[in-house]
């Protein structure tokens, strides 16, 4: 068999590490990149109509298939009255609710269990806030494997119907998304199933990262001013910067900027790498009670906080959290506004932007792109 054109190494201590059984870092427990090399941009994208079109910069062995749905390729949709709205210059919606099973999860997913079926683990199993959940299920569903999946009694009645419908075991837990992932690792050690939690394996945010691809082509290869996304676990900001990276070594961005700002946006019930960049920490320590609507932004402890807060200081970020009667009456806005059933962690994002433009910390005359995560639908029971 030809061998993987990638490799993996430590995000925080650059150690390489073995492509089979792939967790955390061995030498330091911090998440493992993929790492390819450089992909020219006089490289023909593979004419399919999913995100796999990326497949030279995808974990994808020759020859292989990938577990796919038909994720990715999602619009991006102007918006001159949200500009307006906001204080900005231009204005953009990445809308990742036309994703299957309707949110940005589905990326990661398909990416995460096409390595997961390829190494022959016998199950898969995720907690969930939500929409990781029904992801996985999906997925998992789709590539012949049995899915375990833990969740908050929280998460919206719709989502854990959604986790039902693809017939996975899910077990609904009293306690939040850190009380289902210790339940979900132990699962794992228990059983060999793939643990796919965010950012504890590789390959979930090498799917999250065609956001970042998409958004760079969509704008003609060139990258925002601002980039703002609603923050759980920090896997879709962490692959878009990641995206970026390795478009600009492959020489496929017209524009000389690399990097946009990063905006981090929170619920101010459960804030914790806001709070950590607030007070200029490389750490983030866990949020004690989290309580937010947006279920996708519930997650008190995020594995990846130190690459997010060294993606803030690195591209001059900002972070901020947003109240929730603030929460919906902006998702209701941009609803109303473009036609998208935006989910709450989308308001969120417009808040947060708000407040940093009229802070003086986002300029009046950017050019930004906001994520709407998932769809307004999955919180309607």
């Amino acid at each position: 068999m030809t061998a993987p054109h990638w490799t993996l190494q430590c995000s925080a201590c650059g150690s390489a590490a073995p492509l089979a059984r792939a967790g955390l870092c061995p030498a330091c427990s911090q998440p493992l990149f993929a790492r390819y090399p450089n992909v020219p941009k006089s490289t023909t994208l593979d004419a399919r109509w999913d995100m796999w079109r990326y497949r030279p910069l995808m974990p994808l062995a020759a020859g292989e298939s990938p577990v796919t749905l038909g994720e990715g390729l999602t619009p991006l949709i102007e918006s001159t009255s949200l500009a307006a709205d906001v204080g900005v210059a231009r204005l953009w919606i990445k809308d990742e609710a036309q994703n299957p099973t309707a949110s940005f999860k589905a990326r990661g997913m398909s990416a995460a269990v096409t390595r997961a079926r390829a190494e022959g683990y016998p199950g898969l199993v995720v907690p969930t806030a939500g929409n990781a959940g029904a992801a996985l299920a999906a997925y998992g569903a789709a590539a012949g494997m049995p899915v375990k999946v833990f969740a908050p009694r929280t998460t919206p009645r719709p989502i854990l119907d959604t986790i039902d419908a693809f017939g996975a075991d899910l077990v609904r837990i009293d306690g939040h998304i850190g009380d289902a992932g210790k339940l979900a690792l132990a699962h794992a050690a228990e059983t060999g199933f793939f643990a796919i939690s965010t950012l504890r394996e590789p390959y979930r945010v090498e799917g999250m990262k065609t956001m970042g691809f998409e958004m760079a082509e969509q704008l003609g290869w060139r990258v925002p001013d601002v980039v703002v996304y609603p923050t759980g676990g920090g896997e879709g900001t962490v692959g878009i910067w990641k995206a970026l990276e390795e478009l600009a070594a492959g020489g496929w961005l017209a524009s000389e900027r690399v990097q946009p700002r990063y905006v981090v946006a929170q619920a101010a019930g459960c804030a914790p790498i806001a709070r950590a960049h607030a007070a200029g920490l490389d750490r983030a320590e866990p949020w004690v009670d989290p309580v937010t609507y947006a279920a996708g932004l519930r997650v008190p402890s995020p594995l990846g906080d130190r690459v997010l807060l060294r993606i803030l200081r690195e591209t001059n970020g900002v972070s901020g959290t947003a109240g929730e009667e603030d929460i919906r009456e902006w998702t209701r806005r941009l609803a109303e506004a473009t036609g998208i059933d935006a989910a709450p962690e989308g308001g969120c994002a417009l808040v947060v932007l708000r407040d940093a433009v009229r802070a003086g910390r986002i300029a009046a005359d950017s050019e930004v792109v906001v994520y709407n995560t998932g769809s307004g639908a999955s919180y309607r029971a």
